[in-house]
C-alpha cells in the first residue's frame, strides 16, 4: 500500500505574486484534509506587509528564515529575527514588514489552510486591474478576516 505524501522540491510550488509579496504555497490543504496549509513567503526589502487584521477562524504562524521582520501586534512591535517563530492565534491583531535592506523570507502556516485561497482570490482581482490595498480590502471578509482600524 503505498501512502500519499506530498514531496516539494526548491523549484516547485504554486507562485503568486502580491506586489512587493512573493508567495510559493508549499501545501494548498490537498495532503493535509486541509487542516494544514503552508506558503513560503518573500517580501521585497523597505516593504509593508498587509494592513493590521485579525483572523476569526484560522490560527497564523510565521517561521523567519532569511532577512529580519517587524511584526506588529497591536500597538506592539516585535524584531524577528532569522530562527523567530511568531503563531497568532484567531482574534490576535497582527502584521509584518520588511523594514531591512535584504529580502525577508518566511514559512507561513494556515491551520486550517483556508487562507491559500485567499492568496489566489487577491491575486487574481490584481490581475484584474485592482491595486493591492482593494484587493485585500474587497478580499479579507470572505475568509473570516477583518482589519484593525483601532492601533492604525
Amino acid at each position: 500500500m503505498t501512502i500519499p505524501v506530498s514531496v516539494v522540491t526548491p523549484d516547485d510550488g504554486e507562485q503568486v505574486s502580491l506586489g512587493p509579496a512573493r508567495l510559493r504555497i508549499l501545501e494548498d490543504g490537498a495532503t493535509t484534509g486541509h487542516r494544514l496549509g503552508i506558503a513560503e513567503i518573500t517580501l521585497a526589502p523597505h516593504s509593508p506587509g498587509p494592513p493590521q487584521h485579525r483572523h476569526a477562524e484560522h490560527d497564523e504562524g510565521f517561521y523567519v528564515v532569511s532577512g529580519t521582520a517587524r511584526f506588529t501586534v497591536g500597538p506592539d512591535d516585535y524584531v524577528a529575527p532569522p530562527g523567530t517563530l511568531v503563531m497568532v492565534p484567531p482574534g490576535a491583531p497582527h502584521t509584518f514588514a520588511n523594514p531591512g535592506d535584504e529580502p525577508l523570507v518566511m514559512v507561513n502556516t494556515f491551520t486550517p489552510d483556508l487562507y491559500v485561497q485567499y492568496f489566489r482570490d487577491v491575486h487574481d482581482a490584481m490581475s484584474a486591474g485592482a491595486s493591492i490595498q482593494d484587493a485585500t480590502a474587497d478580499t479579507m471578509p470572505r475568509y473570516a478576516t477583518t482589519p484593525t482600524t483601532e492601533y492604525a
